[in-house]
């Protein structure tokens, strides 16, 4: 008898935990939003934030012939407003003077005593050689003296003659001597005034140089053209009270704005996915409405640490291939550079994949009840990743991770 009522209630009591399984797995599925994968063109790109400039500029540059004075660096005294139009001759800045200012001084100082050399150099020579001249006539009249001493010993002992004529030998030697002497003190002394003469002619063109490097710290317009502010080592514009190189004196520069490009730095991790050629969607922030293309034409081959920046980056450079009056340097961009286009591909939303034992799983809607699918990965963007393997593009799956997932079944791949 007790079998009889036994086997009916063990049967109700499977079905009754069948139907609670059912409407569990039921308020899973109804807990969750669904969506199905997508079929189509796949793109993985790189986003960055660049800046506008114009892909070819001239220079306005200050005097680059500053180190000859022994300047190296110059401080920015005045400078046109950012945007200025200017035409070829125009003033643009000016640099501080005082450290040239004082070099000319300190020339002049140095100019005016080579003059004082040169002028005692010159008076030092013609008294030399006015003694020198002296000393001459006399030996001469002492020759004279001789010569007579020894005429008048034609009639004394031989002795005496003898005496005579050793004089007038020493007379006549003496004489030579300082002929000879003389011309070596004239040629000591033009010697001794070219010395002075190329010093002082050096110490002149010095100073000229200087005198004309005074202009050049004034500084123009080399042609028509809108003033933008170079830019430091750093990234900084250079501003009033700015140093300038003497190497590299550049203060501002006069864009083409005809062919623009935008300058962007790409991080280590991504740097390897970039190539010149790829296509890039350039977008504006001031104008975000507005869509651009570009082209990468350079990419850095060695990595640089920014200001602001933990990891090295490095330069790339986009080309904007529309040519456009309202764009502008220094403007901010958004670059999303294409790295590779795959056309006819399954892929599904990032926050759809989830990880269990190091496998990668979506949750998936079967028969109106969830399961844990395996999946095979393939390229992944920012937004999404192409399915391999796992789903159909007529599946359903989770958006986000359902509640009392913990005994949903997982399905693997091999099955």
């Amino acid at each position: 008898m007790k079998k009889k009522y036994l086997i009916p209630a063990v049967i109700i009591g499977l079905i009754l935990l069948f139907v609670v399984i059912r409407m569990s797995r039921s308020s899973v599925v109804k807990s969750g939003i669904l969506i199905k994968p997508r079929f189509g063109t796949f793109i993985v790109d790189v986003t960055t934030t660049g800046e506008l400039q114009a892909k070819n500029s001239i220079s306005v540059r200050g005097p680059d012939n500053a180190r000859r004075a022994r300047i190296w660096n110059m401080q920015i005294a005045d400078l046109v407003p950012e945007g200025t139009i200017v035409k070829a001759g125009d003033f643009v800045a000016s640099l501080d003077k005082s450290e040239l200012d004082n070099t000319i001084q300190e020339s002049q100082i140095n100019l005016n005593k080579l003059e004082s050399q040169l002028i005692q150099a010159k008076l030092d020579s013609s008294l030399t050689l006015s003694m020198s001249r002296n000393d001459i006539i006399n030996l001469q009249y002492n020759l004279e003296q001789k010569q007579l001493l020894v005429d008048q010993s034609t009639f004394e002992a031989p002795a005496i003659q003898r005496q005579a004529g050793i004089e007038l030998e020493k007379a006549e030697r003496a004489l030579v001597q300082a002929r000879k002497n003389y011309e070596t003190k004239v040629q000591q002394a033009i010697e001794k005034i070219k010395v002075v003469e190329a010093d002082y002619s050096k110490e002149q063109k010095r100073h000229e140089s200087y005198l004309q490097l005074l202009d050049d710290f004034t500084i123009t317009a080399p042609e028509n053209g809108m003033v933008i502010y170079a830019r430091e080592w750093n990234g900084k514009k250079k501003i009033v009270g700015s140093t300038v190189s003497g190497w590299d004196p550049v203060v501002a520069t006069l864009p083409d704005l005809s062919v623009m490009e935008s300058l962007t730095y790409v991080n280590e991790v991504d740097i390897q996915k970039i190539q010149t050629g790829q296509s890039v969607e350039v977008s504006l922030d001031a104008d975000p409405s507005k869509k651009l293309t570009g082209t990468v034409t350079h990419v850095a081959n060695i990595g640089e640490q920014r200001p602001n920046s933990d990891s090295k980056v490095f330069e790339v450079k986009i080309e904007i291939l529309e040519s456009d009056t309202t764009l502008r340097p220094s403007m901010t961009t958004s670059n999303r550079i294409e790295v590779t286009r795959i056309d006819s591909v399954l892929y599904v939303p990032l926050e759809c994949i989830h990880t269990l034992d190091s496998l990668a799983i979506v949750y998936k809607k079967t028969d109106g009840t969830a399961v844990k699918q395996e999946i095979k990965r393939g390229l992944v963007n920012d937004e999404a990743a192409i399915i391999r393997a796992g789903l159909t593009v007529d599946d359903e799956i989770f958006l986000s991770i359902p509640e009392n997932t913990d005994d949903l079944k997982l399905q693997r791949l091999t099955d």
